[in-house]
């Protein structure tokens, strides 16, 4: 990738999630909502704090976290469609 996420944000590609409910019915992309679980794919620096440090991320390129559902911006970046936002807008890591 080309892009680079300044301070503490982070890069975030969606993870789709199942076409069909647990009684097989299948959902059309019009009636899906949109994941709230993406994989990181570039982080920046860190934050820096009111004393000049660097406070260092809390997630790392690969790991799979849960955010808000409207969190982040869209934007499409070697034809793949990814979210810029905070690393504060990351409720957790799931494992």
């Amino acid at each position: 990738m080309k892009f680079k996420p300044l301070h503490d944000r982070v890069v975030v590609k969606r993870l789709e999630t199942d076409e069909k409910t647990t009684g097989g019915i299948i959902i059309p992309d019009t009636a899906k909502e949109k994941p709230s679980e993406g994989e990181i794919v570039a982080v920046g620096p860190g934050e820096t704090g009111d004393d000049g440090k660097l406070k260092p991320m809390g997630v790392k390129a690969g790991d799979k976290v849960l955010f808000g559902k409207w969190s982040g911006t869209e934007v499409k970046l070697d034809g793949e469609d990814l979210l810029i936002m905070k690393e504060s807008d990351i409720m957790g890591i799931i494992q």
